[in-house]
């Protein structure tokens, strides 16, 4: 009979606890959630020497973040870092380092910090951001190794999540980013033929990152558009899936693609 009540308890205690979070969750989305204040706070962003890397840099560095940046393109790297002082930033570090090779990693690591989430998992304070894809949420024709490569990213960040709960570690964070094709050169000559699923500029969507960063939430899909895919996704059969997805030219976004171009 105890084993009974205690099951009962646990049941009520978990349906409050549910209930409440929903209606937090709902509370969010009509208020907007407080952002948090990075000052200080030491900010590490790969792939700085361009792009989405660079505007990131730029943005972290008007919050008063400690920037270290890394990129293997050193003088593009190097460029950023002058940049970046010129937006006000006061410590800026600039890393030489390819992040496809673990020994670089951990070369660099040991001028910067070495440990980069058992440090995190020490001090229980830290912010893990994956920049994945909408590529990372649904297959793409003509895209199967970034796909396949945005799945994972979007898969390890979320087990990160996952294990950082279970050890009750409320102090790191996880922000896994999803957004459309953007407008870096990187996906030239792809299209869209829908309003729904626009090419994205990276400033706008470096913008939803970061706010996505300073409100702690741990998914973001850009445009919006992509939270109702994932819905329909879940629980519309495959061949009407197929037909909304070639409707919105998803099946032929690639069609054009003729890739970054290389400077001379």
């Amino acid at each position: 009979m105890s084993s009974n009540m205690k099951s009962a308890k646990d049941l009520l205690i978990l349906v409050g606890k549910v209930l409440f979070s929903v209606w937090e969750a709902m509370v969010f989305s009509l208020i907007r959630k407080p952002r948090k204040n990075i000052a200080g706070e030491i900010v590490l962003i790969t792939g700085t020497g361009s792009g989405l890397g660079r505007l990131l840099a730029l943005q972290f560095a008007h919050l008063g973040a400690v920037l270290v940046l890394w990129d293997v393109n050193k003088e593009g790297n190097e460029e950023t870092c002058k940049m970046v002082q010129k937006a006000g930033a006061t410590r800026v570090h600039a890393y030489t380092c390819d992040c496809s090779r673990r020994e670089e990693v951990y070369r660099v690591a040991e001028q910067t910090y070495k440990a980069f989430l058992p440090a995190m998992v020490a001090n229980d304070h830290g912010h893990l951001v994956c920049i994945s894809s909408s590529a990372g949420l649904i297959g793409v024709n003509g895209l199967a190794d970034y796909c396949a490569s945005k799945f994972a990213a979007y898969g390890f960040a979320e087990a990160m999540f996952v294990e950082m709960y279970a050890q009750n570690k409320k102090g790191i964070k996880t922000t896994i980013v999803c957004p459309f094709f953007i407008r870096t050169g990187m996906f030239e000559g792809c299209k869209s033929s829908s309003l729904l699923l626009p090419i994205l500029e990276p400033e706008y969507v470096v913008r939803k990152i970061v706010d996505a960063v300073l409100q702690e939430r741990l998914y973001l899909y850009v445009p919006k558009f992509l939270y109702f895919a994932m819905f329909l996704k879940s629980i519309m059969p495959i061949r009407p899936a197929l037909l909304i997805s070639n409707y919105l030219g998803i099946t032929k976004a690639m069609s054009g693609f003729t890739g970054q171009k290389k400077k001379n």
